[in-house]
């Protein structure tokens, strides 16, 4: 499986299969716009090929499936005025609805770091696999971000407030997690996979989605709670609130060691990502479809591109690694329904729309 002659997205039909492999295992896979109009381009072809009974979504090299899109160009982008924001998200956001409708089974192998646009990519497929391995996050408020790729629809339907957690603090789930969270569907040990993989480039045509279904049961663990299942309780009473003063106030309450290192984490992160992720987050549970949070997310995200707390947030994670950022505002109680409502407000002739 060596990358040595191949692009940063291979794609190739192997047996049954329609094989997708992001190709840049030095960069963790990170996303370009290229790779996504790469990934659309396979899946017409795959769409199309009465041959291919099941696509599967996998990254090259040991370190994870997608360790999200390419930050840095976007930051390069956003500091010049560019529009590679508008654009990549675009087609980012309008491959990741076709994925949660693709007509034949989609397997996502969410092995090792799964975050930001890998969760994207393979979080709405009709099958998720998780392993042994996988660490998978929404960090994206720690760059004066919120979880976009239809992160807000997924968070929304969590259990409890699973997702409001997750989505403000940016903590990695494993594997069990991410299943009690709702973005995965079967644990198999990262040392099955190579077996699982052959089977499934050998499924017989017009094979049933249950069918792909029990087949990658038989290679699973039937893990389905993670750590994080045992703290819902304290994460539904911590979290159950629509303004993050309140959030902030039920930790500074409850005073146990999860809530004080639950506040020590929302404390390094953006306030205007944070009250931007939960008011979508809310919005979102009332969502009838994927698309819709879509939409909401690209308007925000074109927001998020133009503000200097994004610019602020990669520049110290990404570019400097100080991991010291300046946020503006520093307090979210300074976060005013007018900044707010810019997040919000229709764009136009610039909105999301589907085909």
């Amino acid at each position: 499986m060596s990358g040595a002659q191949e692009g940063d997205l291979v794609a190739r039909v192997e047996g049954a299969a329609g094989i997708v492999r992001l190709n840049r295992p030095k960069a963790i896979n990170a996303v370009t716009l290229e790779m996504f109009r790469d990934i659309d381009k396979a899946l017409d072809r795959f769409e199309a090929d009465p041959a291919i009974a099941v696509i599967v979504l996998e990254g090259a090299g040991e370190r994870g499936l997608c360790a999200g899109g390419d930050i840095r160009a976007l930051w390069e982008s956003s500091k010049v005025d560019g529009d590679l924001g508008k654009i990549l998200w675009r087609e980012e956001y309008i491959l990741n609805a076709r994925i949660k409708k693709f007509p034949k089974p989609y397997v996502a192998f969410m092995d090792g770091i799964v975050m930001g646009g890998g969760v994207g990519l393979s979080a709405h497929a009709s099958h998720r696999i998780v392993t042994d391995r996988t660490r998978l996050a929404m960090p994206e408020v720690g760059l004066g971000f919120f979880p976009d790729v239809g992160g807000t629809w997924l968070l929304s339907r969590s259990p409890g407030e699973i997702g409001t957690y997750f989505g403000l603090t940016g903590q990695t789930m494993n594997g069990p997690d991410a299943i009690h969270a709702k973005f995965a569907d079967a644990v198999v040990p990262a040392a099955k996979w190579p077996d699982l993989r052959d089977a499934l480039t050998k499924v017989r045509l017009g094979i049933t989605a249950a069918d792909v279904s029990k087949l990658i049961n038989g290679f699973a663990t039937g893990e389905t709670v993670g750590t994080v299942a045992a703290r819902e309780p304290a994460i539904d009473a911590l979290f159950g609130f629509d303004r993050m003063e309140d959030i902030f106030a039920a930790l500074k309450r409850d005073g146990s060691e999860f809530a004080l290192t639950t506040l020590k984490t929302l404390n390094e992160k953006s306030p205007r990502g944070m009250v931007v992720t939960l008011k979508l987050l809310r919005l979102a549970r009332t969502a009838s479809s994927l698309e819709e949070c879509l939409v909401r997310e690209y308007r925000a995200a074109l927001e998020v591109f133009r503000s200097d707390d994004f610019r602020e947030g990669v520049r110290a994670a990404v570019i400097d690694k100080d991991r010291n950022p300046t946020w503006s505002p520093s307090r979210i109680e300074d976060v005013t329904p007018d900044m707010l409502a810019q997040y919000l407000a229709e764009i136009g002739a610039d909105e999301l729309k589907f085909n």
